[in-house]
């Protein structure tokens, strides 16, 4: 069984998650693929938006290919926040995938979603929901992180989280990095997808 965890992350808070995630799902017997969408800003844009020092962090995270998603059984995305959307670049991704829905390629595999925002209230809900159609287009199985994660119960200090998936606050500056209930429920994640993964596998 192979998972594949499919992101895009400008300043590394997404890829933190992906991380968190990849952890989880190896808890299983998965065998795990951690891999980022490309890029489609210019060096230029990218130094302007101060990204530079964080992309090089991530430059040995391989390039994903559109047969990657055809090759897993279970793909988990992530995504920062667009003004609520998906970013262009996990857009641009997704729009060449034509070829796969043609074919049926992704029916029946498990997907699920993560994302993170600058502030609180900065659309981590409506960027999973708004991602999700793209998905059950593809006649994929949708997972979401159900409340036997104790942590989205948690009230002690601002994290993200809830129904429909994984996030973290991100902090307008990017300051901010995912709280120790984030991960945690990002290493819940991973292992809830593979597991869910594993048994319609075994049909």
């Amino acid at each position: 069984m192979k998972i594949l965890i499919l992101f895009y992350s400008m300043y590394g808070h997404i890829y933190k998650l992906a991380e968190a995630i990849a952890n989880g799902a190896k808890e299983t017997k998965a065998t795990v693929e951690v891999k980022k969408v490309p890029e489609t800003l210019s060096k230029e844009v990218l130094e302007k938006m101060n990204a530079i020092e964080a992309q090089n962090k991530m430059k040995h995270v391989p390039i994903a290919s559109i047969e990657d998603l055809e090759k897993a059984d279970a793909i988990i995305f992530g995504t920062p926040t667009r003004f609520g959307n998906m970013c262009g670049q996990m857009r641009s991704f997704l729009d060449a995938t034509g070829g796969l829905w043609i074919k049926g390629s992704l029916v029946g595999k498990v997907a699920s979603v993560f994302t993170g925002s600058a502030t609180q209230h900065g659309g981590q809900e409506s960027t999973i929901l708004s991602f999700h159609p793209t998905l059950l287009h593809h006649g994929m199985i949708l997972v979401g992180l159900p409340y036997t994660f104790q942590g989205q119960m948690q009230t002690e200090e601002i994290s993200g989280g809830s129904p429909y998936g994984v996030s973290t606050i991100c902090g307008v500056k990017g300051e901010r990095n995912p709280t120790k209930y984030d991960i945690a429920a990002a290493k819940f994640l991973g292992k809830h997808v593979a597991e869910i993964a594993s048994k319609l596998c075994k049909k």
